[in-house]
């Protein structure tokens, strides 16, 4: 399985050298605050990237939320429980 995952993974990194090199014109970009000349390959890159980036900071949010709110009702259950039994 793992030997499946390395060649799939050196597929994609095969695919992006020659997406990079095919598309090496510069893309303009402006925020606003500043202008950037990027080239089409480092362009998609980056946008791949940050979209990871934020895609794992919000599931991480999203479990580390559900965690802690089964934790706080685990809590309240134990307290239910050792009043009643007091």
């Amino acid at each position: 399985m793992r030997l499946i995952a390395i060649l799939f993974l050196l597929l994609f990194v095969a695919a992006g050298i020659v997406f990079g090199a095919l598309n090496a014109d510069l893309v303009p970009f402006d925020l606003g605050f500043a202008r950037l000349s990027l080239p089409k390959g480092g362009a998609m890159l980056a946008a791949v990237l940050v979209g990871w980036v934020l895609g794992g900071i919000t599931a991480w949010l999203g479990t580390s939320f559900a965690q802690r709110r089964k934790r706080r009702g685990e809590r309240s259950d134990r307290k239910v429980a050792n009043a009643t039994t007091a």
